[in-house]
């Protein structure tokens, strides 16, 4: 089987890893001519972080992001006070990576891309999808080179001006509001890298601009409201909006820019067929609460094992399970988008809502196969060495917990027992009691944990 990605972003390299090492084929091309080179979506929601553990991204990550910064705000060039968007909280043991993380998505991608070449497979830049059409066995796809391709799947990652998605009519139901417009760029700056910034006028503080660091690059991510007059997001537009602001900060250049409107969409549908849409794609959401990326990232999560398994009931889930969390996560960052709009000082803020751990499949049609979201746990191995349930879990398999009980002797498939406590086969102990806490588990809970690390119901609870 060969599965073809139009789109070599966030999206498209994490489905193509997901596909990789299920040992699938796959092809990721892309029309870009060269890798992107920007910031854009910096941050990383602690569910993303899970799932970058999982692909096996996690420690280079860590290695070259930062934990959010604290903000010091400075009126009328004066500085007023130091701000954190959430206060840092300390790992759980059902919650290991409990706050945001920043990286520049550029270096996310090369992460990913170093991550997906162990399994042989490159990016194709220049390399542009002209043209396909399915019917019941496949998808034949021709390239921009001419090189036509015959595929089983095909899944468009390929941004919110989706060629896949035109090509198939599907609708992009939503707006763009022209009437409101950011200017975010790439910029150097004499400012500690250590914090973020804010420079706004005394009688209009929330009307600013931010400065937000980005590790490892001696860059800071600029964003600000455009007015009317303002055309081209060059450094002197940039260095402009600072002097307004009293900033008494000299830029020093400009590596990436771009113009940014409200332009909040959700597609029809998620698939036709053999071809299904992810990403921005699918979805297209405000900077506000950084969920574009993250959300991209877990619809290839949740599609890559489906597609590798080819269950029709499991391809029809995607659609489902993941249209459902897009609308939801759009909701949640177009209200912190007018929140920002409107003034409000709280639209700095972040809380649970933006971190995508409380993100469920549950709904009460009865339809669906899937729960909640699977909580670590500290444990002991049968050796006595400490490990985690995610431990159990990493890698491209499902993953079975008995608790208080044997376990079937297959693959994957755990005893989860309490100090004393004896069982046939794989165990392990839950020392502190975490284990049996997180799921609420008495003796002879049946847990099965999917791939994408959800709880199964074909056997939750049983």
């Amino acid at each position: 089987m060969k599965v073809l990605i139009a789109g070599g972003g966030p999206t498209g390299l994490t489905l193509a890893i997901e596909l990789a090492r299920r040992n699938v084929e796959v092809r990721i091309v892309d029309k870009a001519t060269e890798f992107f080179a920007g910031s854009r979506g910096d941050g990383l929601q602690p569910r993303t972080m899970e799932v970058f553990e999982d692909l096996g991204v996690l420690d280079a990550v860590l290695a070259e992001g930062m934990l959010p910064a604290p903000f010091r705000v400075h009126l009328n060039g004066r500085f007023v006070e130091e701000r954190w968007m959430a206060p840092l909280q300390e790992p759980r043991p059902d919650v290991p990576y409990p706050n945001a993380y920043f990286l520049g998505q550029s270096q996310t991608e090369a992460i990913l891309r170093d991550r997906l070449a162990e399994f042989g497979v490159r990016v194709e830049l220049n390399t542009a999808l002209a043209g396909f059409e399915q019917d019941v066995d496949g998808v034949t796809a021709t390239l921009s080179t001419g090189e036509v391709v015959r595929a089983a799947y095909l899944v468009g990652a390929d941004g919110g001006r989706s060629f896949v998605r035109k090509a198939l009519g599907i609708a992009f139901e939503g707006t763009t509001d022209e009437s409101f417009r950011m200017l975010l760029g790439d910029v150097a700056a004499d400012l500690d890298p250590a914090c973020g910034y804010w420079f706004a006028s005394e009688d209009d503080p929330m009307s600013g601009v931010m400065m937000s660091p980005l590790p490892g690059q001696g860059l800071f991510q600029f964003g600000t409201p455009l007015g009317e007059e303002d055309t081209d997001p060059t450094l002197e537009t940039l260095q402009a909006k600072l002097d307004e602001r009293q900033a008494g900060v000299r830029l020093e250049k400009l590596t990436w820019s771009t113009v940014w409107r409200p332009n909040v969409r959700l597609a029809e549908r998620f698939r036709v067929g053999r071809v299904f849409l992810a990403g921005d794609a699918a979805h297209v959401h405000p900077p506000t609460g950084g969920q574009g990326l993250n959300t991209g990232v877990q619809d290839a999560y949740n599609l890559g094992w489906k597609l590798a398994d080819g269950a029709p009931e499991l391809l029809d889930s995607y659609e489902t399970e993941r249209r459902a969390v897009a609308e939801r996560v759009l909701g949640v960052s177009t209200e912190l988008m007018q929140r920002y709009a409107d003034g409000d000082e709280s639209a700095h803020e972040r809380g649970e809502e933006t971190q995508q751990l409380n993100i469920s499949y549950r709904t009460t049609d009865g339809k669906l196969v899937a729960g909640d979201r699977a909580p670590d746990a500290p444990v002991t191995a049968a050796d006595g060495t400490p490990t985690r349930l995610f431990d159990l879990f990493r890698g491209p398999h499902a993953t079975r917990l008995v608790f208080g009980a044997s376990a079937p002797a297959e693959p994957h498939a755990y005893a989860v027992l309490r100090p004393g406590q004896t069982a046939s086969g794989a165990y392990v102990v839950d020392t502190d009691g975490h284990a049996f806490a997180a799921y609420d588990a008495s003796d002879g809970t049946d847990v099965l944990v999917r791939p994408d690390g959800y709880l199964s119901s074909r056997a939750e609870r049983r």
